[in-house]
């Protein structure tokens, strides 16, 4: 189908003002100092985001407006007003302090989405404790290892996760003083060597101080996957905060009537800044679904929730296509004003089928683990161009640059002026959510940056009216007969056939042009992957590509392997077509 190339944004497509209209103005009169000061902060020039995101509501206005709505199938909604959440923080710090654990220490987070994460990581902030949540999916190894990494000393579990996934390693992890457990069915625990969650909370204070902690204090530690080895861990500090609360202005557009859901796994840099942080400081309601992934469910919960904000990933609107237009018709969404995604590129197939389909298009926004925070963005205000990222949010100054490396001298780059070129996309370096460092690998932070800028990896280019449009990751771009192919066109080129659900392309390589084009399809419900389909696709890939990008060849797959971030993953794509080693598969979505 044949559609324009920009969606133009009228006030007919706004029932809410946005919070910013006017981008260059906004842009240059934007300051990180003055950001910061829609903040409370603590004495002597302090900040920490446990105090910023809960006890400035709880001690002011908003005490007893809702602040995390949990809901679950077969069970009552249960929801926290500020105060509540005040009061059970502050005793989850005091349980902390008990037990002798202070601020610079390791707080792990292994549990599915249930009040009690949010608590221990919104108290263990407050205590000035370093917090990594953890997928609930992880496999043992994975926990140990991050735990190892990170030298953590506690550990908040369930009963069941630890029985099925950490006894068994518990000796493994030297550094481990205490494991906390929740017992999923209420009640207590009683496992050997841990302490039950909620016995120590109900002896604890609901008075706390807040530790006082400053800007450059760690307070994340998030772990992002390499292609070989082990993860990495990012640090991230508290005055992070300040771009976590600016972003969810300008990027997610929360205003205080909002009711927001923010569908990620906190396990996920997104779940935590974005699931958790961010719609706290802003005051909104934010609903927070225990349940996996379920078309009908989410749809019925965007209707009877009356969410206004919706932040998901591109995974899960291909699958809401997948399921087509007539699930999404039996349901209306009264309250829904705007729609936002993350975790790779959105196809721009995806975001008409947004505007079509559900009566809103879905913004894309980029940022990394490393970031700490959106970046670059499409926002309520401004026209969309689909399958673009957005342009930079104030306060980010992004560029396309041109490596010049040289053997054994430190990395430095030419910026590129031209509009529609690709390179390499960098930011300059200086941003609160900027990660300060990866924990014992000072050598690989160091290689992440030149001249000023932090380099992304992520290949890119910037068109004449400033936005932003994704090529690949520089270890997915393919070089075939001498041209540099980003998988990302090819893939919108075949999401638009109308029996793709999702596409992933690889290099092959190939003794006469070096790599050739290898494409992946997963189909929609009632597609035949037989082989008439087949050459259909790869003829309607040929035609809107030409011979020399389009695949040459083609497999049907049931499911993409993804992170559970949703993206897809390339390179075990590749691995697994070349026979190669996975390398770290931790956080692939089928981990169990």
């Amino acid at each position: 189908m044949d559609r324009p190339s920009v969606i133009h944004k009228t006030s007919s497509d706004l029932c809410v003002l946005p919070n910013w209209t006017d981008y260059d103005q906004e842009c240059s009169h934007f300051s990180w100092d003055v950001a910061r000061q829609a903040l409370q902060g603590l004495p002597g020039g302090g900040l920490n985001m446990g105090f910023e995101a809960v006890d400035r509501h709880a001690d002011g206005a908003l005490r007893d407006h809702i602040a995390l709505r949990f809901v679950a199938r077969g069970m009552p909604a249960q929801e926290m007003s500020f105060v509540q959440l005040q009061r059970e923080t502050n005793r989850f710090a005091n349980v902390l302090q008990n037990l002798g654990v202070v601020k610079g220490d390791h707080l792990f987070v292994l549990a599915g989405r249930i009040p009690e994460l949010y608590i221990s990581v919104l108290g263990a902030l407050k205590n000035g404790t370093v917090v990594t949540p953890m997928f609930s999916a992880f496999g043992p190894e994975p926990i140990a290892t991050r735990i190892n990494l990170g030298a953590g000393q506690v550990l908040v579990t369930t009963d069941l996760l630890y029985k099925r996934k950490v006894k068994q390693i518990r000796e493994q992890m030297p550094s481990l003083r205490y494991v906390l457990l929740v017992a999923e069915g209420g009640g207590s625990t009683s496992e050997p060597v841990t302490l039950d969650w909620r016995q120590l909370m109900d002896s604890a204070s609901e008075t706390f101080c807040t530790v006082s902690t400053l800007p450059e204090d760690p307070a994340l530690l998030h772990f992002t996957s390499g292609t070989t080895g082990a993860p990495k861990a990012a640090i991230h500090v508290h005055g992070a905060v300040v771009a976590h609360y600016a972003t969810g202005r300008y990027a997610i557009d929360l205003h205080p009537q909002d009711r927001y859901w923010c569908t990620a796994d906190p396990g996920w840099v997104t779940g935590t800044s974005y699931g958790i942080i961010a719609p706290l400081l802003h005051g909104v309601t934010s609903l927070i679904d225990r349940e996996e992934f379920d078309a009908e469910r989410w749809y019925s919960l965007l209707e009877e929730e009356r969410i206004s904000v919706w932040y998901t990933a591109p995974t899960a609107i291909r699958m809401l296509m997948k399921y087509g237009a007539s699930l999404a018709q039996q349901h209306s969404r009264p309250a829904l004003r705007f729609i936002a995604s993350v975790g790779e590129p959105l196809n721009p197939e995806a975001v008409w089928w947004g505007k079509e389909v559900l009566g809103l298009p879905i913004h894309d926004n980029w940022w990394q683990t490393e970031t700490g925070g959106i970046m670059i963005a499409n926002t309520p205000a401004f026209d969309i161009k689909p399958g673009s990222m957005g342009r930079p949010v104030p306060g980010i100054e992004a560029m396309i640059v041109e490596r010049l490396e040289s053997e054994g001298e430190p990395p430095r780059v030419r910026i590129v002026d031209r509009p529609n070129v690709d390179g390499e996309l960098a930011l300059k370096a200086g941003w609160p959510s900027m990660f300060r460092g990866y924990l014992n690998n000072e050598a690989r932070y160091q290689k992440c940056f030149a001249d000023g800028l932090y380099l992304t990896g992520d290949l890119a280019r910037r068109d004449a009216d400033g936005y932003y449009w994704f090529v690949g990751r520089a270890d997915d771009v393919i070089k075939s007969a001498g041209h540099l192919i980003g998988p990302f066109e090819v893939e919108n080129v075949l999401m638009e056939h109308p029996a793709v659900a999702e596409a992933g392309v690889i290099g092959k390589p190939d003794a006469v042009v070096g790599e050739v084009v290898k494409a992946f399809i997963s189909l929609k419900h009632g597609y035949v992957g037989d082989e008439a389909l087949r050459l259909d696709i790869l003829a309607h890939a040929r035609k809107r590509l030409g011979a020399v990008v389009a695949p040459k060849e083609m497999t049907f797959i049931v499911t993409m392997p993804r992170t559970r971030s949703g993206k897809i993953m390339r390179r075990l794509l590749k691995a697994r077509e070349l026979g190669l080693p996975e390398g770290d598969t931790s956080t692939l979505e089928t981990s169990a």
